[in-house]
Parts: structure tokens; C-alpha cells; sequence
């Protein structure tokens, strides 16, 4: 009969009692033990292929525990609400730390038949935070976070990262689906058996901190390429090549500025043209004008009395004495000086100067012409005459 229940693969408590009760009455001690190992083997084994332990395959039983213990929570704590009337303020829903870590394993599950006579190792007890610490900072030593994930070999970036026991570090989606793959609770790596896990998220926080530093080292690339491209377009290089091209990239980029800023009105630049053409023959009228109008006779009289009543002696170019004037009058400087007299000119604005001396003048003033020569003391256009001695 013991061998017969053996073979069954699961045993119910009642069928293990009634068992108990039969072997007590009519067997031997030792055939008793005998049948109570196989029986309690098979009730662990039957345990361990529910899968009861698994971290993360079971979500629904945890859920319904936790609805269960919610309710009964709100039942105990519910109070008797009086209404005064004020107005109360109302608190939103308490937003969790997203890096906060948490243990994910739920209670540790009975021990079994099999454990308690010894047959198996019990199931270790949970980790408390110090442990937690040191198995963490094992897996900072090691880098595990920093490498890819052992099972999918992928960078664990922003996705749920998870803490064994054993200091090994996986993606939560990763050991749930070799958890249900392979039916056991073993670590992907060392093997270890029973483990318990953590949600960390130190992945998580290395893969911003690595886009913060991409991020940053575009930045100070853009900034240093702009600043580069800035000093590139004000100061010449000193290649020969380039220097031309800069140079001619400036002179093209300054008649752009010329042209975008000269106005094209052709209207206007005619107007201007035939204002300034108008100008021009006004002026040149005036001075054909000037020299077309010859003194008389009469006129120059007039002009040598004029002079006469400056009584002017001396030339006001070479400062020397001039000649007997025209009217017969002797120069008193003239009878002292031992120098032969020159000619004498009159000008039409009454100054007197030597002949050769104004010559002289008009030669000197460069780009003059005829027309254009003025008096040196009045600055007035001027005819001249020669008076004769």
C-alpha cells in the first residue's frame, strides 16, 4: 500500500492523514518511517512544481492578497465622519519615488514535510536592508549594471532592472521568462537555488547619465564649432590659398552690403544727373559771361584813378618799387633805386603789380587757366593792362 501511494505524484492532506492513521495501527516502526520520507518527498517535490516560490510568474494570487488585506484594512480603520460644514481640503494621491527599491519576493512560503524532518534545506530567511547593502555593493564591484543584460544582451537603459541575492543583476522581463522556461528559481549564472530579488535601478540611472554627458558633449561641440566658424570669418589665415578666398569672400560680401543699400530708382539717379548737368552750365555761363565782357576805355580811367588813390609803391608780390606811373608822376622810391624799370600791369580790380611778377603767379597756380586766375589781394577775377612807363 505505501508503494502504491508513492507513485501518485500529488497527496492530499486527508489521504496523508487516514495514511499516517493505517501505518500507526498495523505496520512496524521502521516500515513507518520509511512511508512517511516517501510521502513527505513527494509532497515537497508536488510543492515545488506548483511553483509557488517563483519571484515573479505568480501575480495573481499577490493581487487577490493584497485586495483581501486592503479590505480588511478599510474595515478596521473606517470611523464615523461628522460633516461641520467647512470646506476640507483635498489631498491628491501620494506620488512614489520612481528609484525607489523595493524587495519583490512575497513571503516566504510553510515550510514543507520534507523540510522539517530535515530531508531538505529550509528556505533562507529574507534579507534585511544591511544584507541588501553588501550584496549591491558587490554588484558595483563587479559592474554589473554597467554591462548588458547576461540573458538578452541588451543595455538595461531605462527598463526594470533586478537585484538577486547571489549579486547578480538581470532584466525583470528576462529572469520572469526563464523563471517560466526552465520551472525553477535558479540563478541564470552561478545557479543558485531559492534566490531572493530586488528592483534596483542603478541601470537605469547610469544610461542618464551617460545621455546627459552626450547630450552636454554635442552642446560644447556646437558652441566650439560656432565660436570657430566666428573666429574663421574675422581674422585672415595665413595660407596663401585661403587668405584669397577669405579676402574675396569679404569684398563679395561688402558689395552685397553696397547694393542691398544703394537705391535703384532709375527716376531718381536721371533727376540727379540732369540737376547737377544744370549746375554745371549755370557756372560755366557765368564765367563765359565774365570774360566775355570787355572794359572800355573810360573804364580802365576809372580804374587807374582808383589806383592812384590807393598810393601804392611797391609791388605787392616781388615788395619792390614800381616804375613812374602812367600819369607822369615819379616814384620817389624809383630815383633812389639803381634797378632798370619793368613793366607795370593794372589789374580791372585797381591792384598794380609788375608784369613779370603776376606772370610769374599764374605760372605757379597749377591747374589754373586763363579764365580762372584771381587777384592774390582781393581774390577777384581780374583783365589786366599793361601801363606803359
Amino acid at each position: 500500500m505505501s508503494k502504491n501511494k508513492v507513485q501518485n505524484p500529488v497527496l492530499e492532506p486527508t489521504v496523508f492523514s487516514v495514511h499516517l492513521a493505517v501505518c500507526s495501527q498495523g505496520h512496524s516502526s521502521k516500515q513507518d518511517n520509511l512511508a512517511v520520507t516517501a510521502v513527505a518527498l513527494q509532497d515537497h517535490i508536488s510543492h515545488d512544481l506548483q511553483l509557488r516560490n517563483l519571484s515573479i510568474a505568480d501575480h495573481s494570487k499577490t493581487k487577490v492578497q493584497k485586495r483581501e488585506n486592503r479590505s480588511k484594512s478599510l474595515k478596521r480603520n473606517t470611523k464615523a465622519i461628522i460633516d461641520t460644514g467647512l470646506k476640507k481640503t483635498i489631498q491628491g494621491p501620494k506620488v512614489e519615488d520612481p528609484e525607489k527599491e523595493y524587495v519583490l519576493d512575497p513571503k516566504p512560503p510553510p515550510l514543507t514535510l520534507a523540510q522539517k524532518l530535515g530531508l531538505f534545506e529550509p528556505p533562507p530567511p529574507p534579507l534585511s536592508s544591511e544584507e541588501w547593502e553588501k550584496v549591491k555593493q558587490r554588484s558595483i564591484l563587479q559592474g554589473d549594471s554597467v554591462q548588458p543584460c547576461p540573458i538578452c544582451k541588451e543595455e538595461f537603459e531605462l527598463r526594470p532592472q533586478v537585484l538577486l541575492s547571489c549579486s547578480h543583476v538581470f532584466h525583470r522581463a528576462c529572469l520572469q521568462a526563464f523563471e517560466k522556461f526552465t520551472n525553477k528559481k535558479t540563478c541564470p549564472l552561478c545557479r543558485k537555488n531559492q534566490y531572493q530579488t530586488r528592483v534596483i535601478h542603478d541601470g537605469a540611472r547610469l544610461f542618464k547619465i551617460k545621455c546627459a554627458t552626450r547630450i552636454q558633449a554635442c552642446w560644447r561641440g556646437h558652441v566650439v564649432r560656432k565660436w570657430y566658424q566666428d573666429l574663421r570669418r574675422k581674422l585672415p589665415p595665413t595660407d596663401a590659398k585661403l587668405r584669397r578666398k577669405f579676402f574675396e569672400e569679404k569684398f563679395t560680401e561688402l558689395s552685397r552690403r553696397l547694393l542691398c543699400s544703394y537705391s535703384t530708382d532709375i527716376e531718381d539717379l536721371f533727376w540727379e544727373i540732369d540737376h547737377c548737368l544744370a549746375i554745371n552750365r549755370s557756372v560755366l555761363q557765368q564765367l563765359e559771361d565774365r570774360r566775355g565782357h570787355e572794359l572800355t576805355d573810360e573804364d580802365w580811367e576809372k580804374i587807374q584813378i582808383q589806383a592812384l588813390h590807393r598810393e601804392s609803391y611797391e609791388c605787392p608780390i616781388c615788395l619792390t618799387p614800381l616804375p613812374a606811373s602812367a600819369d607822369g608822376h615819379q616814384d620817389p622810391c624809383e630815383t633812389r633805386c639803381s634797378q632798370p624799370s619793368r613793366e607795370t600791369v593794372l589789374l580791372s580790380c585797381s591792384h598794380v603789380f609788375h608784369h613779370t611778377c603776376l606772370l610769374a603767379l599764374e605760372e605757379f597756380s597749377m591747374g589754373d587757366s586763363s579764365p580762372f586766375h584771381v587777384c592774390p589781394l582781393c581774390r577777384s577775377g581780374y583783365q589786366k593792362k599793361i601801363l606803359a612807363c
